[in-house]
This record gives structure tokens, sequence and C-alpha cells, in this order.
């Protein structure tokens, strides 16, 4: 961390984080308690009031999710994750972020999503990726640079999609060496996860991978080529006997959301060692979309439901970042949590928005959130004051097409640029047949608000 205040809170946060492999049953509470009073602006208030509720429970799903981060992760890398997640990234960075947000009059996102390359080892039905090209990379200079830029500006945390990041497994490497003070994680397919590279993954200990499965081995090699799921359980058992975290990634359709939403596959994951899940929709960008794949309104629902109910019962963290939307005031993307890099350098507001005005080539971060795109968004947000519909493309209809055209922003698609209103057209149907579901969900769970909409 740069300035002395930060440095010396940053030093009190260890040694209180040091405490807890004592005896963190005990003292799990107490360093929350701690923690809670360096967050200044109780920018998480509604976390510390669940965890605190959870722990004094040893039944509790929360609690046994907590504690199973010392049976079944590495001490080292649990330790160095806790102090680059909690204190770097949720507090400090979150503190600088908000500072110079006041101060630019921009968003400036808690995370960046940025694909250091655009090669792919599978070729997976309704995947954007191969579009951008396969044979697009940044330089290790360049992912070191957005990197630098961005710590500066409070983001600590680094997530790598593609195409498939492990193509670039030693240069992943050598960031994490370089920025030990950051956590990263991965989309990963996972197919190119050893025991070299988990050996790696154990000696740096600031690199999470989220893997991604589509259900069973039947839905996964259906969507991603067959062999791919046993692949996927190979990995998982390296990392679980490694001791190393890890998530999955999880993208519904309609053919798989029976069995992504069902009991016996959250089950099964977690009995694999995943720590946590992350849930998408599936959206239909580009020219080898298949429309067909969305998921229809009373899917989502079903998953609405489903997530809910296992948050009450599962030790898995999860998020779905569509129906989650009321927990985060609706879209999260164009930099106000999070924005998107793609591997020619095109600063993105969302990975599932291929639109750009600005490039990391020829910008600097700031200047990419000061961009007529990105401000668009920062008006904006929230799109809908039901955060159960928070997407300017999925669940908005216009509200994109709106925002580029007036930016001037332009298709970041290298070889068939797609028209933002031939984009918005093919999710307008799932929007309309979405609208009075979510009206009656969002009305269920907040009536006085919804009474006040009206």
């Amino acid at each position: 961390m740069g300035t002395v205040n930060e440095m010396l809170e940053s030093y009190g946060l260890k040694k209180v984080l040091s405490y807890l492999d004592n005896n963190p049953e005990e003292n799990v509470p107490k360093v929350l308690n701690w923690v809670r009073k360096f967050d200044k602006e109780d920018y998480y208030h509604n976390a510390y009031e669940l965890l605190d509720e959870a722990l004094k429970d040893p039944d509790n799903n929360w609690y046994k999710l907590i504690m199973s981060l010392y049976t079944d992760i590495d001490t080292g890398v649990r330790k160095k994750l806790f102090e680059n997640f909690l204190i770097n990234s949720a507090i400090l960075g979150c503190q600088r972020k908000n500072k110079n947000e006041e101060k630019y009059d921009c968003n400036i996102p808690w995370a960046i999503l940025m694909d250091p390359t655009s090669a792919c080892n599978l070729h997976c039905t309704g995947c954007w990726a191969a579009e951008y090209g396969n044979k697009l990379n940044m330089s290790l200079e360049m992912l070191n640079s957005i990197i630098e830029q961005g710590k500066k500006l409070g983001t600590y945390m680094y997530i790598y999609s593609g195409g498939e990041p492990l193509v670039r497994k030693n240069d992943i490497i050598k960031l994490c060496e370089k920025h030990d003070d950051c956590a990263f994680l991965a989309f990963t397919n996972a197919t190119l996860i050893d025991e070299a590279f988990a050996d790696e993954m154990l000696r740096v200990k600031n690199f999470i991978p989220a893997i991604s499965v589509e259900g069973f081995e039947e839905a996964t090699d259906y969507r991603r080529g067959k062999g791919t799921y046993q692949a996927v359980i190979k990995a998982m058992e390296i990392l679980r006997n490694k001791k190393l975290p890890f998530g999955i990634s999880c993208c519904y359709t309609s053919k798989n959301v029976d069995v992504i939403g069902n009991e016996e596959y959250f089950d099964d994951m977690i009995a694999k060692g995943a720590k946590f899940a992350w849930f998408f929709t599936y959206i239909p960008v580009g020219k080898d979309a298949v429309p067909e794949l969305m998921a229809t309104a009373q899917q989502r629902e079903f998953m609405y439901h489903q997530i809910r109910k296992f948050r009450q019962t599962k030790p898995l963290f999860t998020m779905d970042f569509w129906n989650d939307g009321e927990y985060v005031k609706g879209c999260i993307a164009g930099g106000r949590c999070y924005l998107h890099i793609n591997a020619n350098g095109d600063i993105e507001p969302c990975a599932f928005i291929h639109y750009a005005d600005s490039n990391i080539k020829e910008k600097t971060l700031l200047e990419a959130y000061q961009s007529p795109l990105f401000m668009q968004y920062r008006r904006n947000q929230p799109f809908n004051e039901n955060h159960l519909r928070p997407c300017p493309l999925l669940d908005n209809p216009g509200r994109l097409t709106d925002m580029v055209k007036k930016s001037g922003a332009v298709s970041t698609d290298m070889t068939n640029p797609e028209d933002v209103e031939e984009l918005s057209a093919k999710c307008k149907d799932a929007a309309e047949h979405w609208a009075p579901v979510a009206e009656k969900l969002w009305e269920a769970s907040h009536p006085i608000i919804q009474d006040k909409i009206s």
C-alpha cells in the first residue's frame, strides 16, 4: 500500500489476522470486529451482520465454510489471500478507490477483468472468444502496466479471462510474483492445470482458479467438448490434494439449468473442494451466438430461488451476476465495480458488452474511466429501479444502444463487428418475458419500495 496511513493500517490489520490461526473458532469473531473498526465507512455492513450471527452457530453453513478454510487450505496460501483480499482489496483499496472516484468524478473499479490472450484450446458452443481472433495477446509489460495503474487508483483484485488465460500460465505466475500484494483469479477451463502449475500456485500463494463447468459430464462435454469434464475433475483433484483454493464458474443455459440448479450438483462441487461458485446466464453475443441457449424467464426464476435457498444450507459462497443485482444496487459494469480489457487492449464496460471508445495502448486507465462510454454508464446507473433487472442489454431494451450511440463507441469484434441494435434485438424477447417475473419477485421482497415506484 502507498501512503503512511495505509501502511500503518495494513500493518495493524495483518497483526490482527495473525491471531486467527491460533484458535479460529474463538478468534474469527474477534478479528471480524477489529476489521470492522478499520473499515471506517462500514462499507460491508450487511456482510458483518451476517457473519456475526453465523459465527455463533457451529451448524450454520457460513460457519462451516469459514472453518473449512482452516482445514482444507494451505496455511501460507490462506494467510496471503486474507491479506490481499480482505486488507489490500476490500478495505484499504476500496478506501483509496472511493477517494479517487470523488476526486476524478468517475467510476473506478474494485476489480479489473482482463484477457492475456484470445487463444483457447477449446471451442465451446456459443462462445464469442474465437471471434477476437486466435492470435491476440497483451504483452507481459502491458499486463503489468494495467496492474500498476490500477493499484495507484485503488484496485487490488485482478481477474483473467480469455480465450483460455492459462495459455499464458508462465506470465500469470510472473505477475503474481511481482504484485504479491494483489489477489488474482482466472476463469479457466482447467484443462491446463497440472501438478507443476499447482506447485507454482502453492509457491506464489495469491492465485485462485474459477473453473468453468456446465454441470455433470454430459452437460459439460455437450458445450465444451468430449473429455472436458474428466479433465476438470482431474484438475480439481490436484488442487484439493495440494490444499489450494478454487471455485467454479457456471453458465446456465436453456439446456443445463435443471442440472446447474440441482442440489445434487451443488453437493458434488462442494465435495470436490469448491469454495465458491459464480453463476452467469447465457448472453447471445457475437456471430456464432446461439439465442436458443438463453434461459427462459421461468428458468431464470428457478435459479433465483435455488441459489437463495442453498445460501442458507450449503457451505459455498455463491454469486449470481444477474439475479443478485438487488445486493449491489444494479449493474456493476462500466467501472462501477468492474470492467473488461480484451486481448487487443480494448477497454470494455463489461465482458458481455463488446463496445469501446478507449484502448489501453492509447489511453491510461484513468483516461478510459473518464471517457464518454464509461461516463454514460456512470450517469445512467442503475438502469432500472428494480435491481432484478440490472443489465442495459439483457433486461432493459434500448439502454445499451443509447449509450453506445451517444458515446461514439464501436464494436470491438475484430472479425465480425456486431451492430448494437442487432445485438439488443436478440435480447428483446427475453427482456419482455423477464420483466413481469422480476416485478413479481421484487414486489415480494421490497413491498414498500414497490409501492413508491408504482
